[in-house]
């Protein structure tokens, strides 16, 4: 792993253990919980349709390439 990201994580639970702030505590907790959630069960079912769909699309071979996108999207961009 990452020497910076281990030296992070080391100074992230020193940093925690001297933390005194319960509504921050409260906080860091609901983030960890959220992370824990998976994103696919808090989408709607018309949004995993569409991605089922276009998964469906690639795996048949239905797709367009990003040059022919970008041209055709390119005065929006």
């Amino acid at each position: 792993m990452d020497l910076s990201l281990e030296n992070k994580k080391i100074e992230l639970i020193q940093w925690l253990s001297t933390l005194n702030d319960k509504y921050l505590i409260d906080k860091l907790m609901e983030l960890r919980e959220k992370e824990k959630t998976d994103w696919w069960n808090e989408i709607s079912a018309d949004e995993r349709e569409s991605i089922e769909k276009g998964i469906q699309d690639a795996d048949n071979g239905k797709l367009t390439s990003h040059s022919t996108v970008k041209g055709i999207y390119e005065k929006w961009l």
